[in-house]
């Protein structure tokens, strides 16, 4: 029988029809959905598939109200369970403010003539997150996403009111966020990049690639459970890749104060056997991947399922618990850890301590 991840809840979010049509995602209902699939197939990540555990805002249900309900039915459910794993996603348009520097994520119900009063501000979505008193919580948001699929003009369809662009999650919200024990953040771009859609337009890249990592890609033979960084080194190496070959740049971030906590089961609780994930599971088969470049590029020792990555100071790591990250630098993992990290930074200094990579 297959086990269940018990103390995982989630609140999934795809504002997808808006109120002002122009403005409609209908690829983040895709997402949600197919996420909504993979948590509660009991073959995979083993959510349980009732109304305690998890809840699916979309379209007419996604207002600003239901939102803010969303986030106090999650706190409420983790309240009762103090071994809870919380995760959160929104999936819609972000837009910043360029007068005042305030952030918003758009509910169905916003309204285009007084935007800043119907959105939903940064601050009162973080303010409910911090409300929610899991153990572990994991926050992703992809917004800032290109209206249909990504087009070599990238012309949106539609026109911002005046005074707002659209924006990735903003660093200071990011550091709100994540405030308390047991946080992380992951946005699915960076700066002034967008989120694109996958030209056949099944689902963002982004979460194309996340379903890939529940279902095991990022993972190690003889992982039982779906981790944080097993969602990173996944993430941070395939979406940059597509963006890439669809003649785009999207980067994703990771910022997490936290231990190295498990967010799903993997593969129902089986884990990976010594041959990795077979393509008819939806995984990633564990093989070496080599793009190794820049004059300080290093390749030590065997390569066997080890990731070279691109840039100017790389590092193979090998080790059943080695975290490889795209371009990534300086990760720090582990209980009390602080990491910001987006791929190709510079590595993050850090007072009274030694950057640590692939503890857990």
């Amino acid at each position: 029988m297959d086990e269940k991840f018990g103390n995982g809840y989630t609140l999934l979010i795809g504002v997808g029809q808006s109120a002002y049509p122009k403005w409609s995602l209908p690829v983040t209902v895709k997402d949600m959905r197919a996420l909504r699939a993979i948590l509660t197939d009991p073959a995979l990540c083993g959510y349980p598939d009732d109304d305690a555990h998890i809840r699916l805002l979309h379209d007419a249900g996604a207002t600003r109200q239901a939102i803010l309900d969303g986030l106090a039915w999650l706190a409420g459910q983790v309240a009762a369970d103090p071994e809870a794993t919380a995760v959160v996603f929104y999936s819609g348009h972000g837009w910043i403010d360029d007068n005042t520097g305030r952030y918003y994520l758009l509910p169905h119900d916003v309204e285009p003539f007084d935007l800043a009063a119907s959105a939903l501000p940064a601050t009162t979505f973080t303010d409910a997150l911090h409300q929610v008193p899991a153990r572990r919580l994991l926050v992703f948001v992809d917004s800032c996403h290109a209206a249909g699929m990504a087009t070599a003009k990238d012309v949106l369809d539609f026109k911002l009111p005046a005074g707002f662009s659209q924006a990735t999650l903003p660093k200071s919200v990011v550091e709100e966020l994540k405030q308390g024990a047991g946080r992380a953040v992951f946005s699915s771009s960076t700066g002034k990049q967008r989120s694109y859609v996958r030209l056949d337009g099944m689902m963002s890249v982004y979460t194309f690639h996340l379903i890939e990592a529940l279902r095991g890609a990022g993972s190690r033979p003889g992982d039982t459970t779906v981790r944080l960084s097993n969602l990173m080194t996944h993430l941070g190496q395939a979406v940059p890749a597509s963006a890439q070959a669809m003649g785009k740049e999207q980067t994703p971030f990771f910022d997490t104060a936290t231990e190295d906590f498990a967010v799903a089961l993997l593969l129902g609780g089986k884990g990976l056997g010594s041959a990795g994930v077979s393509p008819s599971e939806g995984g990633a088969t564990s093989q070496p991947v080599i793009q190794a470049s820049g004059e300080r590029s290093v390749a030590a020792g065997s390569i066997s399922d080890s990731t070279v990555v691109t840039g100017d100071h790389n590092v193979v790591q090998q080790g059943k618990y080695n975290i490889n990250i795209g371009n990534a630098q300086g990760v720090v993992i582990g209980d009390g850890a602080q990491v910001t990290q987006v791929v190709g930074s510079s590595p993050p200094t850090r007072a009274g301590g030694r950057t640590r990579s692939g503890s857990r």
